[in-house]
Parts: C-alpha cells; structure tokens; sequence
C-alpha cells in the first residue's frame, strides 16, 4: 500500500470525524401584516428565541460528543478511520462497485471487529464507572493504579482490534475504492457544513 494512499485514507477518517456545523437557521425577521415597531418586537423575540434554540442546540451536541469520547472503547479517540461504518455508507453504491466476493470478506470483517469490540466495552465501561466513582469518592491514586492500567490494556486491545480491521480492510479493496471513499467522506463533510 503506497504511502500516498495511507494518507488519503487518514485524512477521510479526520473528515468523518469532524462535527457537523449547526446554522440552527430560523425565520427571525417575519412579521408580515404587522406595523414596524410591532414587526421589529417579534423580530427580536423570534431571533432571542433562535439564540437559545441554537446555543441549546450546540450544548446537546458538545455533551453527546463529550459522551462518545467517553464511551469510546479505543485508546485512541479520534483519527484512526472505524474503516468498517466508512465502508457501510457506501455498501450498495454502484460506483463503489464492491464485488460479492469484497462484500462476503467485508461483512466478515465487521462481524469479527464487532464482536471483539462490543466484547471488550463490556469490561471497559464498568471499570471506568467505578474509577470515576472512586475518584469522586476520595480514593487516592495508588489505590485505584491496578484498574487505571487494566483499563489502558483494554482500550489498547480494542484498538489493536481497530488496526487489524484497517489493515484487513485495505487489502480487501482496491486503490480506485480507497480513493472512492476519501472522496465520498469529503462530500459527507461539506454537505454536513451547509446543513
């Protein structure tokens, strides 16, 4: 796999990763029938209205960003592409053209990252749970270091796991596909930012 290659593949992993834009766009300066100072009044009430839609808006999303990170079985957090989900968008594409053979090695993949993966969040999120409790509860660090390095052991797991499925990946599809995804995960970008 060229190096060229590698790098596109990174920087459409960055792209999917990156939030959506929220415009929170909304009908402010309507006030039709109505004299100018009336008008203006429902403008502005509208519009302080949009604001705290908005800012309620970007809160909700930061928090559910915050929580996927937290969630998050990999010790990397963001970055490496989830190579499977990219792949998933495009699945019946025509012109990302997957073979029966790609499609039947793929889905294979994903089942076997899956289950590795959904397997060690089980163990992962209660440890965290408690070392979070712990933490707030007054333990000191040496008492909880066993289960702080259990737990980095865990997330590397997984992301080892996360590795392997790239890798596996890749070698399933072609250079043509590859780009074909960079390409598509640019366009997710962008229409997400108009959104």
């Amino acid at each position: 796999m060229k190096k060229t290659t590698l790098i596109m593949i990174a920087s459409a992993t960055m792209l999917m990763a990156a939030p959506a834009a929220d415009n929170g766009t909304g009908n402010m300066m309507q006030g039709k029938g109505m004299g100018q100072g009336k008008g203006m009044m429902m403008a502005q009430g509208k519009c302080g209205q949009g604001m705290q839609k908005m800012q309620g808006k970007k809160m909700r999303k930061r928090g559910m960003q915050q929580s996927k990170k937290m969630h998050s079985p990999f010790l990397i957090k963001h970055g490496l592409p989830h190579m499977s989900r990219i792949v998933m968008l495009s699945w019946g594409d025509p012109a990302f053209g997957l073979t029966a053979e790609q499609k039947t090695a793929l889905e294979s993949i994903r089942k076997k990252t899956m289950g590795s993966v959904i397997k060690i969040k089980k163990e992962i999120m209660p440890l965290t749970k408690s070392i979070l409790a712990e933490t707030y509860s007054g333990k000191s660090a040496d008492e909880m270091k066993e289960r702080v390095k259990k737990l980095g052991e865990l997330e590397a797991e997984a992301t080892i796991v996360q590795l392997q499925c790239i890798e596996e990946t890749k070698k399933i599809l072609t250079k043509e596909q590859l780009i074909y995804l960079l390409q598509k995960s640019m366009q997710h970008r962008k229409m997400h930012k108009m959104k």
